[in-house]
């Protein structure tokens, strides 16, 4: 019987933990789906450890691009960056290929980070996350990996993302016509800074607490590198500060309280790595073109996660959202 196309499979739990037990050893173990997102992810359990395992998708990820974040989660574990890295089986591969219904989908299993996320964060938390964020940029600035990533600059978090919106503002030309608008400020704005002089190598880009945990011991691990890349390495602590823009918007955070957390976690980044104040000038600009990116790869990827919110209203509260990130910290 012929297999009619499929799009997007769900690959079985219990063959994915027979699976596992083959190939890694790790005895009696368990395989439950979590969540289906920019790849699938699944907790794998045994009497003594946990286990992330996830499973990527052709549209989201290249071979070349899991690659590239496998040799870059192995460059970081091996220098003692607190980060869930991923393991090898028993035949010493990190990369698994599994015959799917719309093709080759490949796997990856990953340390479990102990612990869980915060959202509210004391100082001495604060300062732990800037120290690990620039920990892990003095390993990243000067690494060149065999495998191409994501290069975060004007053309891919302005131009191309401009290009991918402009169907979904169809109904909401408004909407369009304030992308193109900040878009273009911004754009204007970095030509005003020495970007030369900026941090610059492999950023995570999605520095959000969602992605990383800290233990009862206040033990921070970082996963999550589904979008690192290249670009200047403000780019961590930009978006770490859009987690206080949704804290004031969501849940009515004073913006001067907001303001001097973040300002914790930079003293924290200062103690292991230079920044300058015009690196910090710029996070509101490099913000914007995150806010485009990411707002583009919803789009591109609706069929497959996103379709539960994504349509007028999303696109109005985020541009909402948007304009908010400009009164509060744009100067144009």
């Amino acid at each position: 019987m012929k297999i009619f196309p499929t799009q997007y499979s769900t690959l079985s739990s219990s063959a994915l933990n027979d699976f596992v037990k083959e190939h890694y050893g790790l005895g009696e173990t368990s395989c439950n789906f979590l969540l289906r997102g920019v790849s699938d992810t699944y907790l794998i359990s045994n009497k003594q450890e946990k286990f992330i395992l996830k499973i990527y998708r052709g549209a989201h990820r290249t071979l070349e691009e899991i690659n590239g974040e496998v040799e870059l989660l192995n460059v970081l574990k091996g220098k003692d960056a607190k980060v869930s890295y991923p393991l090898k089986d028993l035949y010493g591969r990190q990369i698994q290929e599994f015959v799917a219904a719309e093709g080759i989908r490949y796997g990856v299993l990953f340390s479990f980070a102990p612990g869980k996320v915060y959202y509210d964060f004391t100082d001495e938390q604060l300062k732990i996350i800037g120290k690990e964020i620039a920990y892990n940029h003095n390993i990243t600035s000067g690494l060149d990996l065999e495998y191409n990533r994501k290069v975060y600059n004007v053309e891919t978090t302005v131009h191309k993302p401009l290009k991918v919106l402009k169907p979904a503002f169809e109904n909401f030309t408004e909407g369009y016509d304030y992308l193109n608008g900040i878009s273009e400020k911004v754009i204007r704005k970095l030509e005003g800074f020495d970007t030369k002089s900026f941090g610059y190598g492999y950023c995570h880009y999605d520095y959000l607490p969602k992605n990383f945990h800290f233990d009862e011991g206040n033990n921070l691990t970082v996963f999550d590198y589904d979008f690192c890349g290249k670009g200047y390495l403000v780019n961590d602590l930009m978006t770490f500060q859009v987690h206080y823009f949704f804290h004031i918007v969501m849940k009515g955070m004073d913006k001067k309280e907001a303001d001097t957390a973040f300002r914790t976690a930079v003293t924290g980044y200062r103690e292991l790595r230079y920044i300058s104040e015009e690196e910090l000038e710029a996070i509101p600009y490099l913000g914007i073109m995150f806010w485009n990116f990411y707002l583009a790869f919803q789009y591109e990827n609706f069929d497959d996660f996103s379709n539960t919110y994504f349509g007028m209203a999303h696109l109005q509260k985020w541009i909402g959202w948007m304009k908010d990130w400009e009164n509060f910290y744009c100067k144009f």
